[in-house]
């Protein structure tokens, strides 16, 4: 009998012993991979040999965080990149008009002609009114950005914001050749929503279409809270069209855009609950809203 309980227990030493050892191996294995895959540029996983089921939990828990990480990376990557350009296309959105602005205040010191220096400090207004615009955009957007709590919010009549925003653009869109076809349903379509953000919403889609469009702009509102804005975008691609609402994205670099109006947008319209989008047919590019 003392036999026996002493071979039950020499066996069960020897398989804890076994256990043991299997489990610091696959902790080093562990230990091995994770630190590879931290200094690798690699979507590979840890991989272990052991088969006892809290070891193999461990290494998809460990797994799942890595994909996280690499998530993470990735995206704080993509945004120094889009950091960089960002800050290229702003300098030389600030820099051509300042630049115009320094010669022809020099201009000015150099001729004594009172018309013409009048031409010259009314061109000189322009700059700088493009670059409060810039300036504006920039810290509008940083704002946006760091202000976590969306703002009050009321019941909001949809057709007269849209039709008091279009109404404001006459101006823009007459000197461009422009004239919209307007399609607002009579019934009045109210939703829970911030009265001033919606209005920069549309303002910056109406300001878009005006900077790119090809000559034509449609906007229509239909019972259901949808808000389409077209128009004809012919160089447009269908990938620069998934890119539209990225931060400081532009489709034409340098023409007094930081790229930020139509995120902002986007920005505005979640953090409403609705959900905005672009899509490309043919030549046309339609964005549409739905709150």
């Amino acid at each position: 009998m003392l036999y026996a309980v002493i071979g039950i227990l020499a066996a069960a030493l020897c398989f804890c012993a076994v256990k043991i050892i299997v489990m610091k191996r696959s902790l080093r294995e562990i230990r091995s991979q994770f630190a590879q895959r931290l200094e690798e540029d690699t979507n590979t996983q840890i991989d272990i040999t052991s088969a006892d089921r809290d070891i193999r939990a461990l290494a998809d828990d460990i797994n799942r965080q890595l994909t996280v990480l690499r998530r993470e990376y990735l995206k704080n990557h993509q945004g120094n990149e889009d950091l960089k350009n960002a800050i290229t296309n702003i300098s030389h959105d600030l820099r051509t008009p300042l630049t115009a602005i320094y010669g022809y205040l020099d201009m000015i010191k150099k001729t004594d002609d009172r018309q013409t220096a009048e031409k010259y400090l009314q061109i000189i207004k322009e700059r700088t009114e493009m670059m409060n615009r810039l300036t504006q955009e920039l810290f509008s957007y940083s704002v946006l950005l760091n202000d976590d709590c969306m703002q009050s919010t009321a019941e909001v009549c949809i057709n007269r914001l849209l039709e008091e925003c279009l109404a404001g653009f006459y101006p823009d869109l007459t000197r461009r050749g422009i004239v919209p076809k307007v399609d607002i349903t009579n019934k009045n379509v109210v939703r829970n929503a911030n009265e001033d953000a919606l209005q920069r919403v549309f303002t910056n889609i109406v300001n878009n279409a005006v900077k790119y469009s090809g000559g034509d702009l449609e906007v229509s509102l239909d019972e259901r809270g949808v808000v389409r804005f077209s128009n004809t975008a012919r160089e447009l691609s269908q990938v620069q069209v998934q890119q539209l609402f990225d931060r400081f994205y532009t489709v034409e670099v340098g023409r007094n855009s930081t790229g930020l109006g139509l995120s902002i947008a986007r920005t505005l319209v979640e953090q409403m609950g609705g959900k905005i989008y672009a899509q490309l047919n043919g030549e046309k590019l339609c964005i549409t809203i739905e709150l």
